[in-house]
């Protein structure tokens, strides 16, 4: 197999250490091979999948487009298809869940939690915050309006964010969706 493969002095502090690329390798490796197994030539990309991830990282480091990655990761074309068919595919998950449960071995917890935390929190967007002459595009209902205890509701156009974690903290998903979050309304 032909990979391209930057020059060691050409790293960034988003990249990965040798160490933590021992642990996600296996996984990734086994996503490729099943990839080409698929492939009808059977031949292999050339781009290092140690590469591809650390422009990941880069990305969600810094926040830039995919368009502006630095000129020494694969083309910003070839890093989005792999994150998007590792997102869909579900092995960005399995590598969560993996590793949250390589960090409690490590720590002489089980693997898996006995116990977690559900949290939700409701964040007005840029479309809510330009909506908000509407009566309920914040704010609380009346009694009467809407259902909940003591007939208070908070209704909050925007995104939901679900976060689920053990009780150390560490959490193997999250989500966030865009809808209109209603719920009763309580007491902190």
């Amino acid at each position: 197999m032909i990979t391209l493969r930057r020059e060691p002095a050409e790293t960034h502090p988003s990249d990965l250490s040798d160490a933590r690329w021992a642990l996600i390798e296996p996984t990734l490796t086994a996503w490729r091979k099943a990839r080409l197994d698929r492939r009808p030539t059977g031949q292999s990309a050339k781009v290092d999948l140690r590469d591809v991830f650390n422009a990941l990282l880069y990305v969600n480091r810094t926040g830039i487009p995919w368009k502006y990655l630095p000129h020494e990761f694969p083309s910003h074309g070839t890093v989005y298809a792999c994150y998007a068919a590792w997102r869909d595919e579900g092995i960005l998950t399995q590598l969560n869940y993996d590793l949250t449960r390589l960090a409690r071995v490590k720590e002489g917890r089980k693997p898996e939690p006995a116990a977690s935390v559900i949290d939700t929190q409701s964040v007005k967007t840029l479309y809510a915050a330009s909506n908000a002459s509407r009566p309920v595009a914040s704010g609380i209902r009346s009694a009467g309006q809407g259902a909940g205890r003591g007939g208070m509701r908070r209704i909050v156009p925007g995104r939901v964010g679900r976060g689920d974690v053990d009780t150390e903290g560490v959490g193997p998903w999250c989500t966030g969706t865009a809808q209109l979050v209603t719920g009763p309304v309580q007491a902190h």
